[in-house]
């Protein structure tokens, strides 16, 4: 039975809560008792559990928290995840495509990562996680193995962002058709022009969305070059 309004409220409030104050069993029973209504999880996952991560990095930004209180939050966003993401309905964008991601050497910090993972699945994509503190060599290796449409870097500290450039250069130099999408939190749109990347993104939401765009152009490209070459 569809749930009202007012009930998808409270449970967006306790969901988000649960990630904030690491409360497993409060997450674990909102969450169960959305997927027991029958309704789509999406905005519970994005609105409710993602919702409670972004104020806990809030909290990480104000030092008011700090890496273990990082860790347990994310252990109750994936409490959330793992109980919520086979209802979520699969979401089509129209495009397919092959997509390598992972978080750069140096880099342990998944969690943005493996949600930007999840859009992909959910609309479709061919994913190939490299998982976190990924060497540079790799993403370049996956690309020319899967011959992917896109490449996805993450990383959450100044320091280990600075591969990334490297990384860019070496897959453009191999594929300059290949489209690099980076993010994390000292990414900006500055960065990731000044890194040769081909886009950021603010979120997970934002990922997807230009991912689409980018094999879009991807594709018109293709075609523009074989209707040249069959003239």
């Amino acid at each position: 039975m569809a749930m009202d309004e007012a009930k998808k409220k409270e449970l967006l409030q306790k969901l988000a809560q649960g990630v904030t104050e690491f409360d497993d069993d409060m997450v674990r029973e909102a969450a169960e008792e959305w997927v027991a209504s029958g309704d789509d999880t999406y905005d519970a996952i994005f609105d409710g559990l993602v919702a409670g991560m972004e104020e806990v990095g809030r909290l990480f930004s104000a030092q008011e928290y700090f890496v273990p209180e990082m860790l347990m939050a994310a252990d109750s966003l994936y409490i959330g995840l793992d109980i919520m993401k086979p209802h979520m309905i699969q979401r089509y964008t129209g495009v397919r495509g092959t997509v390598v991601i992972g978080t750069v050497q140096g880099d342990v910090h998944d969690i943005g990562k493996n949600i930007v993972k999840m859009m992909f699945d959910v609309a479709g994509f061919n994913v190939f996680d490299l998982g976190r503190d990924v060497p540079l060599e790799e993403f370049l290796k996956k690309q020319l193995e899967t011959n992917s449409d896109i490449v996805c870097l993450s990383a959450m500290m100044t320091t280990t962002m600075m591969g990334m450039p490297k990384v860019i250069a070496m897959i453009k130099e191999k594929n300059p058709n290949c489209k690099i999408l980076i993010g994390g939190a000292p990414i900006t749109d500055d960065v990731a022009v000044k890194f040769g990347a081909d886009g950021t993104a603010r979120d997970a939401s934002n990922a997807l969305e230009e991912a689409v765009k980018m094999i879009v152009a991807l594709k018109n490209i293709q075609k523009e070059a074989m209707a040249k070459a069959g003239k």
